[in-house]
């Protein structure tokens, strides 16, 4: 277990009205990450724009990268070479133990690693 600690996640969060949820997955993220003692950075795509966006560095730096979302991510073709979980937000939000548990198996993985959760 000890392995994980110290981990480095990004995440990108959205939703089709870019509002609630967009800002729930997000702060759901933060408290999860947080019992995991990993960081994490999250950008939210919402209605008022982008926001934390996520750098070139934050990308490459990261252990692992989240999209949590149920539309089309703006800049989607930046984690094109990382590793990353997918899921809806509706989803995340049901069950974000699945996710996690998503995340935990796929940090050993290669990089261009893509797992997408139904």
């Amino acid at each position: 277990m000890s392995a994980t600690k110290g981990r480095y996640l990004v995440a990108v969060t959205a939703c089709v009205s870019g509002v609630a949820h967009t800002y729930m997955a997000a702060e759901r993220l933060e408290k999860l990450c947080l019992q995991e003692k990993w960081h994490i950075k999250i950008e939210t795509q919402g209605a008022l724009g982008t926001e934390n966006l996520l750098s070139d560095d934050d990308i490459r730096r990261a252990d692992m990268v989240l999209l949590i979302t149920d539309i089309e991510l703006a800049g989607a073709e930046r984690f094109a070479q990382t590793r990353f979980v997918q899921s809806g937000i509706h989803g995340f939000l049901r069950d974000p133990e699945k996710v996690m548990c998503a995340v935990r198996k796929l940090l050993c993985a290669p990089q261009q690693t893509h797992l997408i959760l139904q």
